[in-house]
């Protein structure tokens, strides 16, 4: 899992094995061991809200993603398109943005034939 945070975004990029564990119902956790200061950790997990959360501290970060996106966003892998959501955050708005890594998505799954597209007969 890579955590990529600036500003008011927070942006959560994942791996097929990783995608494949939360889907099973287990956390994805990301945790940094700081010299003398502790370990700073951040945790993604599934439920059945239509929303995520975002809770726990700054050292121990809690996502809380919505299972039927996340789902759904599974099924049209791979894909360069994830998924975002604006919540509000005090006076401002937090952008998080959950993807799966393209890259790896190809690698396991292979490369996905569009089938939406209008073929044209060259007759």
């Amino acid at each position: 899992m890579k955590i990529q945070i600036q500003d008011q975004s927070l942006r959560v990029r994942l791996d097929e094995s990783e995608l494949a564990r939360l889907l099973d119902g287990q956390p994805v956790q990301n945790q940094t061991r700081l010299v003398g200061q502790g370990i700073w950790s951040q945790t993604v997990q599934l439920n059945e809200q239509a929303l995520p959360q975002v809770c726990g501290s700054a050292e121990a970060l809690l996502l809380t993603l919505p299972r039927d996106a996340v789902t759904a966003l599974s099924a049209r892998l791979p894909c360069r398109d994830g998924l975002g959501w604006e919540l509000a955050a005090a006076d401002e708005v937090l952008r998080l943005q959950l993807d799966v890594d393209v890259r790896d998505s190809v690698r396991q799954r292979g490369v996905q034939r569009r089938t939406d597209a209008t073929v044209t007969p060259t007759g």
